[in-house]
């Protein structure tokens, strides 16, 4: 049957129709596709700072915060292009510099560095007397946790916190040395939950501590770092993890908590700024900071200053440490 000249050109524009409409359904779904795509990062590119950012940190210089907070600081001018200033801000274990900070303008100019457990402490003693509460505060991130361990030498007649109790219990208290509050006051809560004695020694830091302990002066001592060398010679073994969580380098080591008694210390560097912070500031501060954290130069440093690895938990983990941290803390001083 002939095909007439009019049904080709009818045919021909019909199928033009369905082509042109579905190229405009397939270019409206790849538009949107995009706008989803790019709207994850849409917050973020909203918010440039106005001038130099500031990084205050809570302690004197040479210190970890300290080291910490320059190199962070340092890789996040390099990735962003901002004019970075640090300041040291010492006194009151943080507690002067959070004063500061929770006045200043919330514009993203003025950030905070410091460590969670002496402004945890200071809020459950004598917070009806500071300036500030959690509140006070946006949160931005987490740097790094410090690893906390009890050891002891490894002739010593236990494995665990079990063994160092009884061994407590046999010879009249267990010298135990320590160099923080926290930790002072986890031992009484373990001894008040075992019916148990300890005899805890105050030391000035995790080195003097393992010297008391290899010395044979002490039992049983915390550490933050400085044993690793030694638990790796076989001189001392590790019986707890007094955080949270276990150690990245010893595993197979229970917490106090896993071991029955349900408190931890937790040490978390972190940053925070004035609270009222735009979402645009805030989101674009937080990834700065995650990025600057992640960077090879800040692991590197943070390996060298507490031999762990880093630990951003993020704005609203942050804010939830802080919260689960202000209730553990209360528990140590029995409120």
């Amino acid at each position: 049957m002939p095909v007439s000249r009019s049904n080709v050109v009818g045919n021909f524009r019909l199928v033009q129709g369905v082509i042109r409409e579905c190229t405009m359904k397939f270019l409206g779904i790849l538009c949107g596709a995009a706008a989803i795509l790019f709207g994850v990062n849409a917050v973020a590119a909203d918010w440039t700072p106005s001038g130099p950012v500031t990084l205050q940190i809570g302690f004197d210089a040479g210190g970890e915060t300290d080291t910490l907070g320059r190199v962070i600081a340092k890789q996040m001018e390099s990735q962003t292009g901002w004019d970075m200033v640090v300041e040291n801000k010492p006194g009151g274990g943080g507690v002067a510099m959070f004063t500061g900070l929770s006045v200043a303008e919330p514009d993203g100019l003025t950030l905070g560095m410091g460590v969670s457990m002496p402004v945890l402490v200071n809020l459950v003693l004598r917070g009806d007397k500071l300036p500030f509460n959690l509140d006070s505060f946006d949160y931005l991130a987490t740097v790094a946790t410090a690893q906390v361990a009890i050891i002891a030498r490894k002739d010593a007649p236990f494995d665990d916190l079990a063994g160092l109790i009884a061994y407590s219990k046999q010879n009249d208290g267990a010298l135990v040395a320590f160099d923080a509050k926290p930790q002072e006051l986890l031992m009484k809560y373990v001894a008040k939950g075992a019916d148990a004695d300890f005899r805890l020694v105050s030391t000035k830091s995790s080195a003097e501590m393992v010297q008391q302990l290899l010395g044979g002066h002490v039992i049983a001592s915390f550490a933050a770092g400085a044993h690793i060398p030694y638990l790796e010679s076989g001189d001392v073994k590790m019986i707890a993890s007094a955080n949270a969580t276990r150690h990245g380098y010893s595993p197979e080591t229970p917490t106090v908590m896993e071991q029955g008694h349900d408190i931890f210390v937790d040490p978390y560097f972190y940053i925070a700024a004035p609270a009222g912070l735009s979402a645009p500031a805030k989101a674009e501060l937080a990834v700065a900071l995650e990025n600057a954290i992640e960077s090879d130069p800040v692991k590197k440093a943070i390996v060298n200053a507490m031999k762990t690895d880093p630990s951003n938990l993020g704005p609203d983990g942050t804010r939830k440490m802080l919260d689960d941290g202000l209730t553990n803390v209360a528990k140590l001083f029995g409120k």
